[in-house]
C-alpha cells in the first residue's frame, strides 16, 4: 500500500504498527499480513482513527477470528483488532445484558448466569466474540443472535455512533446485512428470557460444553462450522429430504477429500482441520470442492460460513 498512515501516530493512543503478522490471530492460524495493524486504547481512540484515516484505505475489523480464514497474501489497507476495551459486561434496566464486542461468547453466557438472568446460555457454545457474532447472526443450540438483541451498537466509516435493531440489520439465518459500508460494531445489548439460580444456569451451560466436547473438535486448529445448513426450500427445490450439511458432506462421500493439511474433522464432518501444515489456500480450496462434490450429489451449493478474507 502506498499511503503511509504515520501520520495518524500523532492523534491516536493505541497501537498502530505496519506489515502485522496476522496468521497467530486466527484460530486455523494461517494468512498473511496486514499493511497495518491498529489496536485502539478506547472507543475514544476508536472514533479518533476513523475521523483522520484517509477514505480510501481499505478497513477490516477482526475480533478472535475464530470463524475465519485470512488469506495467504494478507490483507491491505488496516485492520482494526478491538481488544480489552471492548470486552465490559454490565447488567442494565435490571434484566438486560450490555457486553462490549470484543467479549467473548462464553462469558457473556457466564456473566449473565451469574445475575441469574436466563435467555443467553446458547452463546456458550459459539467459539467467538460478541462482534463476530452480531456480523453474522452466529448461533448454537437452538438459539440465535437476533432472538436475544435489542440494540447492536456501531460505528461508521467515519466514526459517527449509530444504535441499530434486528430489523435494522435484516437478521436471518445466519445472516446480517450491514448496508453501512464500513459498519463497526462495538456492543450490544441483549435481552434475557426470565431468572433462575446461578447454579441452575451454569448447569445448563455445563451441559452444552459437554455436548460440544463430544461432538466437535474444539481442540484442533479450526474455525467451526465451515458450511450453513441449506434451507428446506433449497432441498424441496433440488428434490431431496431436509439434510443438515455434515450430512451432505458425508453422504455424498466428500468428507475423504484432502488438500494439503486440510481435511474435514473425524468427530464432525462440518469442522475443517488444518493438521498444522495446511495454508489458508489448502482450506479454501478443500472448502471449494466439498461444495462442488456435494452439488454434484445433491443439487445444493453449500453456503460457507466462515468467513474468507484477504489477497491470494
Amino acid at each position: 500500500m502506498n499511503t503511509t498512515l504515520d501520520h495518524l501516530q500523532n492523534h491516536i493512543k493505541g497501537s498502530l504498527k505496519k506489515d502485522a503478522s496476522l496468521a497467530a490471530t486466527s484460530w486455523f492460524k494461517v494468512g498473511g499480513n496486514a499493511d497495518y495493524l491498529f489496536k485502539p486504547e478506547s472507543l475514544d481512540d476508536l472514533k479518533t482513527f476513523l475521523k483522520h484515516c484517509p477514505a480510501d484505505i481499505p478497513i477490516t475489523v477482526l475480533g478472535a477470528s475464530s470463524n475465519l480464514i485470512i488469506r495467504d497474501g494478507g490483507i491491505r489497507g488496516v485492520v482494526i483488532k478491538l481488544g480489552r476495551a471492548f470486552t465490559d459486561m454490565r447488567v442494565e434496566n435490571g434484566d438486560q445484558i450490555y457486553a462490549g464486542a470484543f467479549a467473548t461468547d462464553v462469558n457473556v453466557a457466564h456473566f449473565a448466569a451469574d445475575q441469574g438472568l436466563t435467555g443467553l446460555e446458547f452463546l456458550s457454545g459459539i467459539p467467538g466474540t460478541i462482534g463476530g457474532g452480531l456480523t453474522m447472526n452466529a448461533g448454537a443450540y437452538g438459539g440465535e443472535f437476533k432472538d436475544v438483541l435489542e440494540t447492536a451498537f456501531a460505528l461508521t466509516r467515519q466514526g459517527d455512533e449509530l444504535r441499530l435493531t434486528v430489523h435494522d440489520l435484516d437478521m436471518a439465518y445466519r445472516h446480517t446485512n450491514t448496508k453501512e459500508k464500513g459498519l463497526i460494531f462495538t456492543a450490544a445489548l441483549f435481552n434475557t428470557h426470565g431468572s433462575d439460580t446461578p447454579e441452575n444456569i451454569k448447569a445448563a451451560i455445563q451441559d452444552i460444553k459437554t455436548k460440544r466436547e463430544s461432538t466437535q473438535p474444539v481442540f484442533e486448529k479450526t474455525g467451526g462450522s465451515t458450511f450453513a445448513n441449506p434451507s428446506l426450500e433449497e432441498c424441496e427445490q433440488a428434490g431431496i429430504p431436509h439434510l443438515k450439511s455434515w450430512q451432505m458432506i458425508t453422504q455424498s462421500g466428500a468428507d475423504t477429500i484432502k488438500v494439503g493439511g486440510a481435511h474435514m474433522s473425524d468427530k464432525h464432518k462440518n469442522f475443517m482441520i488444518n493438521d498444522g501444515t495446511a495454508t489458508a489456500s489448502d482450506l479454501e480450496t478443500l472448502g471449494e470442492k466439498i461444495r462442488q462434490h456435494v452439488f454434484d450429489h445433491f443439487g445444493v451449493w453449500l453456503r460457507w460460513e466462515i468467513k474468507i478474507i484477504g489477497e491470494k
